[in-house]
């Protein structure tokens, strides 16, 4: 074959350090459109961009030359000095979530993502997140989900 063909979707979620409200909302819109730029920048395409002040979650299309683990690093070191340029004393926590998204199922989670102020009025962080590993199929400890 030619060429190579991929559709790679994930969905992506980290906190901030130790979950704490660290994003003040003003600078939100900006982080997203930071974080946009930084996955063109690496030829990663962020398909959509949501959270709140303690946490993002990223609908990307992973590229085939550069891992999971690389994205993210890349993304998060670079939306972190981004954030401290802005005045913002500011870290993410070590480690994320990294779901893979059918591309039937792309819309659905793009509307999730969102929707995800309203969706934290109801549950917190740290519900959502052991909602997705469980609805994944991942397995957890959950005494180090949070460490």
């Amino acid at each position: 074959m030619a060429h190579t063909y991929r559709n790679l979707l994930i969905h992506c979620v980290f906190s901030t350090k130790e979950r704490r409200p660290a994003i003040p909302p003003e600078l939100i819109p900006g982080l997203f459109k930071y974080i946009n730029g930084i996955g063109g920048n690496i030829h990663v395409p962020v398909i959509e961009a949501g959270g709140t002040s303690n946490h993002i979650h990223l609908l990307i299309a992973l590229a085939v030359d550069i891992t999971m683990a690389k994205t993210m690093q890349v993304i998060k070191a670079n939306s972190s000095r981004w954030m401290r340029a802005h005045g913002i004393a500011f870290s993410w926590q070590d480690g994320y979530g990294a779901f893979s998204v059918s591309a039937s199922n792309r819309d659905s989670v793009r509307q999730y993502i969102r929707q995800q102020e309203e969706h934290h009025k109801k549950h917190s962080f740290e519900e959502e997140f052991v909602a997705l590993l469980n609805k994944s199929g991942v397995t957890f400890d959950p005494k180090f989900v949070f460490d």
